[in-house]
């Protein structure tokens, strides 16, 4: 066998870790010295013997009998190392010579030095110790000039030093009073460049007005004489180039009507034969909404409508139309239909529901809220609707708890997801456990306006559908930490609770336990939360939305807590109105969420501008609401340095002025959302600077502004025209002619809120009524919590009684995701 001494040390540990060398050894001296007459078998036998005494206890002569073992000395391990190569350290006989031939020559030089040195007598005694003398003074001298070099070498090198940093100090000096120089002729520069940019900019913005008043005062004399005498539009404005719509693909065409309402579409229709061709597109008609026209349709026009386009009608709303049996009956015909809205309809019945049934059974979505419907009705469900996914009986309260046991009847309504009791107060917990009974499916349940839910009526509902998700309970105060506890055993999502007081900390205790999937939390107005809530939601790892507005003892140190935890990196809406917040809270949020889009802080009174200062690093920002709060100019000017800002709130700051509004727009170019309501110090410059540097704008409120002229609502419409809503209520000064602006300036206009102004007439109004979609107006006095009266002085002592109204929707509104979304 050759050799493992160039082996590699794993194979040569293999083989030692295992006793290969001692077990070759027992069996082959076994072999040698008994000479079985059948080897394999004896090694067999051997093999089996040294498995069971164990390898530990492994002797060379294991493998011989007693009576035929050697008697023979042992050198080393095993006989076999050697032959192996693992006998690095074994003794042989020429290491033993090595070794004593080595001793004996180490032994005797020792003991002949020692006898030489004490026989051979003491000579030159004298010069040896001269010469051990003049050695020492060397060393001496050695040891004294080096010290003193080592002090100079220091000294050298101190006075380098700060030759290096005289130096750099004279460098610094000189860069950075170069630096300024240049910085000085670069501001000097981009100054002059920027207000040579902001004159022309005006320039333009006067010379687009200009042409504003022209065109009005065209359309003024144009109006005036008689149309064959009157010059064309066109004339006027230049030659317009044509395009015909119908050229456009189908796609296209469609997808420009799908934004016009039922309205719009009927007239698009009489324009010309070409625009009556397109409206026939039958995917036009899937949806089709009658509530828009619901003051103006008539119940004919509803029948040809359905009886022409019953095959491809998807989805119906009635929404607050009063209509005739007759002509719900012909909804029977719509066999395809899969969504239907009746709620607020006076006139649907039994009746009315009975022909829908048993013509549409396909219906997926069924809005019954605030009708007249019964037991009879609610019998009809399970009978005909076996696909109805989302059902609304909100404010329905007509049917009783035998009717919610209808609902088991048949098929039932076991795909039912979506339940809406709200305001239905007759039921009690009977009725309760009927639902869960028939509809252990539902994920989204919403009861608001129930003053008899109870713990109990929770807990029945609860125990058999554990697959509840999205729960609203607005104006439910007897629901208690109890039912909160109870809904555990749901995979819960999104949870919404208002205006309740026994809503306590205890719900919130084990939230990260019981609800580790939760990402909406909405509790507005539950005073019983304090800061060992915000401490329990830390843990949260899936929460995006928090609205704790009005939970008025919810502080700085709960704050603290909450964004310590690992829910900071995934909050995106935030809604802390009321509660008593400072600038520290505000440091930390801009520290702890880089995700956050949305942030109310409304009416948080210890807000100054030193936490304004810190919003501008959160970048992600979007939106932010700052009313009731002590920012003054100086906060809108480092907060317009944050660029991003879509919406921004700033009702009743009373600090603020139209300087800091200017500054503020001149660094928002984006800006789509302003609120500066009750803010009576603005004037008109504010609407100057919104027109010139936020054209994109889309709500605009103004409401107790009474400084607001008609001027600055001419310079608003010749600039402004995406603008949607816009709240001019209070505004004392305003008369028709602003109306007449918006008209033609503000084409997009849906919402006008015009309460409180006594110059616009009724006439005027009435006008604008059928341009808008939504209008609210009132020629009265402005009341006292405006703070001003009719001519708009100021009334002393009517500050703090601001408006309340304002206020309180903080608490009841959601935050800025819409209400489908929070559901």
């Amino acid at each position: 066998m050759a050799s493992l001494r160039s082996a590699s040390p794993k194979l040569r540990n293999y083989f030692g870790e295992n006793y290969i060398p001692q077990v070759c050894e027992a069996l082959l001296c076994g072999l040698l010295v008994t000479c079985p007459p059948d080897p394999l078998r004896y090694l067999e036998e051997m093999i089996i013997s040294i498995m069971k005494n164990g390898l530990e206890s492994l002797l060379w002569d294991m493998c011989i009998d007693s009576s035929m073992k050697p008697k023979i000395r042992r050198l080393s391990e095993t006989y076999l190392e050697q032959l192996f190569g693992l006998d690095d350290q074994l003794m042989t006989p020429e290491l033993m010579i090595k070794a004593c031939t080595f001793y004996t020559g180490h032994l005797v030089k020792t003991h002949f030095c020692t006898w030489k040195d004490i026989a051979k007598p003491c000579t030159c005694e004298n010069e040896f110790l001269a010469e051990k003398m003049e050695r020492a003074m060397k060393y001496d001298n050695f040891r004294l000039q080096k010290y003193v070099f080592h002090h100079w070498h220091s000294y050298v090198k101190g006075q380098i030093e700060k030759l290096k940093d005289i130096l750099l100090r004279i460098k610094q000096i000189y860069y950075s009073t170069r630096l300024i120089i240049i910085l000085t002729k670069w501001r000097e520069k981009a100054r002059y460049k920027h207000k040579k940019r902001e004159d022309e900019l005006l320039l333009k913005h006067e010379l687009q007005l200009k042409k504003w008043r022209n065109k009005i005062k065209f359309r003024s004399e144009k109006q005036s004489i008689l149309p064959e005498q009157s010059l064309s539009e066109d004339s006027l404005v230049g030659e317009i180039c044509e395009c015909d719509i119908s050229l456009l693909p189908e796609r296209a065409v469609l997808q420009i009507f799908f934004y016009l309402s039922l309205r719009d579409v009927v007239i698009c229709g009489q324009v010309c034969l070409s625009w009556m061709l397109m409206i026939q597109m039958s995917s036009l008609w899937n949806g089709i909404d009658f509530s828009s026209v619901k003051d103006m349709i008539t119940d004919k026009y509803i029948v040809s409508t359905l009886q022409r386009w019953r095959l491809n009608v998807l989805r119906l709303n009635f929404h607050g139309c009063l209509l005739r049996l007759k002509t719900l009956k012909y909804v029977s015909l719509c066999k395809n239909l899969q969504e239907l809205n009746v709620s607020d309809c006076p006139t649907f019945t039994d009746e009315s529901m009975r022909y829908i049934a048993e013509g549409c059974p396909g219906v997926l979505y069924l809005n019954l809220s605030n009708t007249t419907i019964t037991n009879r009705t609610m019998r009809l469900l399970p009978r005909h609707f076996h696909n109805l996914q989302n059902l609304s009986l909100a404010y329905c309260r007509k049917f009783t708890d035998k009717g919610l046991q209808y609902l088991n009847l048949g098929n039932g309504c076991h795909k039912l997801t979506y339940l809406d009791l709200s305001g239905c107060i007759q039921i009690s917990v009977q009725g309760f456990k009927s639902i869960a009974n028939s509809c252990t499916g539902i994920m989204h349940l919403t009861i608001n306006d129930m003053p008899t839910l109870t713990d109990s009526c929770v807990k029945a509902l609860v125990e058999k559908c554990p697959r509840i998700a999205t729960v609203v309970f607005i104006g439910a105060p007897h629901v208690s930490d109890c039912a909160f506890k109870a809904l555990s055993a749901c995979n819960l999502r999104k949870i919404r609770f208002a205006g309740n007081k026994r809503i306590t900390d205890a719900c919130f205790k084990f939230i990260d336990k019981c609800y580790p999937n939760i990402s909406h939390i909405y509790m507005v107005d539950c005073k019983g939360i304090t800061d060992a809530s915000l401490k329990s939601l830390s843990p949260l790892k899936k929460l995006t939305v928090l609205n704790l507005a009005n939970c008025i003892r919810i502080g700085d140190m709960g704050l603290k807590h909450f964004l310590d935890g690992p829910v900071s990196t995934r909050i995106r809406e935030l809604n802390l109105s009321n509660c008593i917040l400072s600038d520290a809270s505000i440091v930390k949020l801009s520290e702890c969420c880089p995700n956050l889009n949305y942030l109310s802080l409304r009416n948080c009174e210890y807000l100054t501008d030193l936490g304004i200062k810190h919003i501008v690093n959160i970048y992600s920002l979007m939106s932010i609401d700052l009313s009731g709060t002590d920012i003054s100019n100086e906060g809108l000017t480092i907060l317009s340095r944050h660029k991003k800002l879509k919406e921004i709130s700033l009702s009743e700051c009373y600090k603020i002025t139209d300087s800091g509004i200017q500054a503020f727009c001149k660094g928002s170019p984006i800006l789509e959302h302003l609120d500066v309501s009750y803010c009576p110090q603005l004037s008109d410059e504010v609407i100057k600077a919104v027109a010139i540097y936020c054209i994109n704008l889309t709500y605009l409120s103004i409401a107790g502004c009474p400084k607001i002229t008609d001027s600055a609502m001419e310079w608003l419409s010749a600039k402004c025209h995406y603008l949607h809503i816009l709240d001019i209520s209070g505004c004392i000064l305003l008369t028709d002619q602003m109306l007449e602006d918006l008209q033609i300036g503000c084409g997009q206009l849906r919402i006008l809120k015009m309460q409180y102004c006594r110059l616009i007439s009724k006439e005027a109004a009435k006008k604008m009524s059928s341009v808008v979609q939504q209008q609210e107006y009132s020629p009265d006095d402005p009341p006292l919590w405006f703070g001003y009266d009719c001519k708009g002085d100021p009334l002393t002592g009517q500050r703090n009684t601001a408006p309340l109204k304002d206020s309180e929707s903080t608490g009841k509104q959601s935050t800025h995701s819409s209400e489908e979304e929070a559901v």
